[in-house]
């Protein structure tokens, strides 16, 4: 008989934990017989990754649906109704290297899941639109509300082979941001050295263009270490916060600048080109967003 715990009482938004006894049983049969919704719907969200399996110490996502459990297996599900309702925004393949892959990310998709889904993820994405399908391993990370370019290993010699290339800093990351003020008065490029998170952060500030009528200015960023929000918060201290920045900006000088443009503004910032050399071919590849998927705001 499988034990589970209902930790809220909410249908919409609730969690099971599943010990499995008998090892005639499976995933869909374990769930259907304490969760009270469908079997549609129970698939749906277990294709969407809201199920995880622990067996002995390892716990990963699970969505084998019907596969034999063993007994001692224990099952977790996830069900967050808004969560899986959620529609990602298209992601699109720059090139497919075989053992990695570049891809675009665009604006409101996750770098990675959480224990609810993985459906609106890049790592997702490009498991399900590869062909043919195989493995992923995030490398690097866009923040949700960011857009551009991100490389996705399909073999863990190649995400270890990226992870080592990150840590020692051996590719040239390059962004497009979008910034309140003029900066064209500061220093040309701007080295801006505050810390984030107590540790060192370095980031190169070069003014492309000023548009005068909106007080913004068109910035590329060149950076060498990638610290969370290193951009969003280097950019604050200067006074000059990114424009969209709901985190680190300015709501006021949004609000004005959105009433100036009669539309909402999403955070202007955009990966739009990789530098390294090829863990495969040893050569130096160079790659750079194409115009046309660069943010309206960045592509002036």
């Amino acid at each position: 008989m499988s034990i589970s715990k209902d930790h809220l009482a909410d249908r919409q938004i609730f969690e099971k934990h599943i010990v499995v006894t008998s090892e005639t049983t499976n995933a869909l049969l374990e769930l259907e017989a304490v969760c009270n919704i469908s079997i549609a719907d129970l698939k749906k969200a277990i294709n969407k990754g809201a199920l995880w399996l622990t067996r002995g110490k390892s716990t990963q996502r699970f969505r084998r649906i019907k596969k034999s459990l063993k007994q001692g297996d224990e099952l977790h599900f996830y069900y967050n109704q808004d969560v899986l309702n959620q529609v990602p925004n298209e992601a699109k393949l720059i090139e497919d290297m075989g053992e990695y892959s570049v891809w675009y990310k665009p604006y409101g998709m996750l770098s990675q899941g959480s224990k609810w889904s993985d459906h609106c993820t890049i790592a997702r994405w490009a498991q399900t639109h590869l062909q043919p399908e195989r493995a992923v391993f995030i490398v690097h990370r866009l923040d949700r509300a960011a857009s551009g370019l991100i490389i996705i290993a399909h073999t863990k010699k190649m995400a270890q082979a990226f992870s080592k290339m990150f840590e020692l800093h051996h590719l040239e990351k390059r962004y497009l941001i979008l910034i309140h003020g003029d900066h064209r008065s500061h220093s040309q490029p701007e080295i801006i050295t505050t810390q984030v998170d107590g540790k060192n952060a370095k980031s190169q500030f070069t003014c492309k263009s000023y548009n005068e009528s909106l007080d913004t200015s068109l910035i590329d960023v060149l950076i060498d270490s990638g610290r969370k929000h290193q951009i969003r918060l280097h950019a604050a201290s200067i006074g000059m916060p990114v424009v969209g920045d709901r985190l680190h900006g300015d709501s006021k000088r949004d609000d004005l600048l959105k009433e100036k443009m009669s539309k909402d503004i999403d955070l202007q910032l955009c990966a739009f080109s990789l530098v390294f050399v090829c863990p495969i071919s040893l050569e130096t590849k160079t790659f750079r967003l194409p115009d046309e998927l660069l943010p309206s705001h960045l592509s002036q």
